[in-house]
């Protein structure tokens, strides 16, 4: 890369955290190399978007099509039409040498313009199942990057490569600490996905509350908790004499997966491998309606390396969450085994490598 002009790069990602964290993490990547960056998505994805360090970032329609509701498919065609519109525009103006899509409907105009447009690609899949948007354009793409060793619904023929998932710099700061088993203080994280699950905002504070109460207090608690669960869970922990801090989310999260001796979380591609390099024990929960199952299948690793249970949604009630805490929390050598475990599924080089690819297949 001795060309005197910086190279360029158009990000495009669907509007969840899920696809913007890694669009986030390879970005810091490649800025750091003096690469000049741009960012197209959804509004949604723009609310994500405050540390993307883009020099441009632009918003397209896009929609989701599904063929049970046939007139907001038709819609969303018109939308995902003018989408392309603008992306051709832009990527024509501003003359990206490469454009990696991380999944979602909003990535669906800028991999369509690019791939029509010549421009080289690569697409990023963070889940163990290729997301519908990423199998459309897979074949021509010029790689396919997964996070995890599995990538299902891959069609054959395509340049699939595992890289892992990038992770933000905050969480690989986080990561260089040495788990500790607890001792007196156990520290429980709670995460939600980005918006929260009603069913661990209202299930785990009840299960807690039915521990026996020198288990409750030697319990810290940190939850991330819907907004119309806050008080509820605020209460439950209150009236059990539980230490916790309940919100609806937490910018410093790097620092709660720091401390955290157990999580429990669902399991979605980045709460998945952040664990993984935290390297922490966990409970999982698959959300129930995940497209192709595919939050399951990205937790098996970590249960077959003994580092996690998966507990189906069906089967998560108070009294099971209370059971498996029960016996997980009060053994220090799984706890401390299954923290080994689950490093050792890690990818902490992600980033790197996902960055080296893509400067390998820039063009000029």
């Amino acid at each position: 890369m001795n060309n005197s002009k910086p190279f360029r790069i158009l990000l495009a990602a669907g509007g969840t955290g899920g696809h913007m964290f890694p669009a986030q993490a390879l970005s810091e990547q490649l800025k750091s190399q003096g690469w000049e960056i741009a960012l197209m998505t959804d509004v949604r994805g723009l609310k994500h978007a405050g540390n993307i360090p883009a020099d441009h970032k632009i918003h397209v329609q896009a929609a989701s099509i599904s063929p049970r509701k046939p007139i907001q498919a038709i819609l969303g065609i018109f939308k995902l039409a003018k989408g392309v519109r603008t992306a051709k525009k832009f990527i024509k103006s501003w003359q990206p040498d490469i454009v990696v899509g991380f999944g979602g409907y909003p990535a669906f105009p800028a991999m369509k313009a690019a791939q029509s447009l010549g421009v080289p690609t690569i697409l990023h899949e963070q889940n163990a199942v290729l997301g519908r948007v990423n199998r459309v354009f897979a074949a021509k793409a010029n790689h396919v990057a997964s996070g995890f060793e599995v990538l299902q619904k891959c069609p054959q023929g395509a340049n699939w490569t595992v890289v892992g998932n990038p992770l933000r710099a905050g969480i690989m700061a986080a990561a260089s600490r040495k788990y500790e088993p607890p001792t007196e203080k156990i520290n429980l994280f709670i995460m939600g996905g980005s918006l929260g699950a009603r069913i661990l905002s209202e299930t785990i504070p009840q299960a807690i509350s039915l521990l026996p109460e020198d288990l409750r207090k030697r319990l810290n608690v940190v939850q991330q908790t819907r907004k119309e669960n806050l008080e509820f869970a605020k209460g439950v922990y209150a009236q059990a004499g539980v230490q916790a801090e309940c919100a609806t989310f937490f910018t410093d999260i790097e620092s709660h997966y720091a401390k955290a001796h157990y999580i429990i979380a669902r399991a979605g591609a980045s709460s998945v491998s952040e664990i993984m390099v935290m390297g922490l024990p966990s409970l999982l929960v698959p959300l129930a309606i995940a497209m192709d199952d595919h939050q399951r299948i990205n937790a098996k690793p970590l249960k077959d390396l003994g580092a996690a249970d998966i507990l189906p949604e069906f089967e998560f009630t108070p009294e099971k969450v209370k059971s498996i805490l029960m016996e997980r929390l009060n053994d220090s050598v799984w706890l401390e085994n299954a923290s080994n475990s689950a490093s050792t599924a890690a990818k902490p080089n992600a980033g790197t490598r996902l960055a080296e690819l893509v400067a390998q297949t820039a063009k000029r």
